[in-house]
């Protein structure tokens, strides 16, 4: 039973107005500018598997921009798709005017990739693993040797070029591969976990790397399980199961 007040003067007291919540922050997509990397309803499946979902992203030039989300959620496959390696079920990536359909379009557009698990050939040495990509694509020998002897000083393994990488630990294997990426001096540079097997130290050695990557213009997309790594990026998109939202 509810109770009366014994005054026949009071008045009714209102119901308490619940409070009203603020609507939510949408943060607004990049514009795209001359080099973006801008992706548009892509979708990736394995069989009946959908990695990647009706994504749209634009990355410019010039950004350092992390891609977190949980085990499972397609960081990996997008970042394939964008470098070409797998080939999207739905909508597409380009990069300045150049539609990235294959691998072989990626490499002539520029797209340098940091796979997860380094991808490095176990009987070469470090100095040949960051070196033949560059011998591939036609650079002259005497600047292969240059930008590949550059590349590992700046990961710390200026000292190890002649090991096989075989030889090396997981962490120095990981720097190779960065290294690798580096010497690409690519304007797209894709970065699948490159801080997963390194110390204090070489994380934020990578992270200073990569930085520097996006202060001389390059796209560089980084997918980390680390917020420490994704809060010193210039913006965070987020996977999970499949659909990209835009944090900051």
């Amino acid at each position: 039973m509810t109770e009366r007040s014994s005054n026949p003067y009071a008045r009714p007291v209102a119901a308490e107005a619940e409070p009203q919540r603020p609507p939510p922050v949408v943060t607004p997509e990049p514009t795209v500018t001359e080099g973006s990397v801008v992706v548009r309803g892509v979708a990736v499946r394995y069989g009946s598997v959908v990695a990647v979902d009706d994504v749209d992203l634009v990355v410019p030039p010039g950004s350092l921009l992390a891609l977190t989300g949980p085990s499972g959620a397609g960081k990996s496959s997008l970042l394939w798709a964008i470098a070409g390696a797998v080939r999207p079920a739905a909508g597409e990536v380009t990069v300045g005017h150049t539609r990235i359909a294959d691998r072989g379009t990626a490499v002539r557009a520029g797209i340098a990739l940091i796979p997860q698990g380094n991808g490095l050939a176990g009987v070469l040495t470090a100095h040949e693993n960051v070196a033949f990509p560059l011998l591939a694509t036609g650079t002259a020998p005497g600047e292969v040797a240059t930008r590949a002897a550059t590349a590992l000083a700046d990961v710390g393994l200026a000292e190890s070029g002649d090991h096989l990488v075989e030889e090396l630990s997981g962490g120095q294997q990981q720097r190779v591969a960065v290294a690798r990426g580096l010497a690409t001096e690519a304007p797209v540079l894709l970065a699948d976990e490159p801080t997963s097997e390194l110390d204090h130290v070489n994380r934020g050695r990578v992270l200073d790397l990569l930085r520097a990557q996006a202060s001389r213009g390059a796209v560089v997309v980084m997918a980390t399980h680390d917020p420490e790594a994704a809060a010193v990026c210039d913006g965070e998109v987020r996977l999970d199961e499949g659909h990209l939202t835009r944090i900051r």
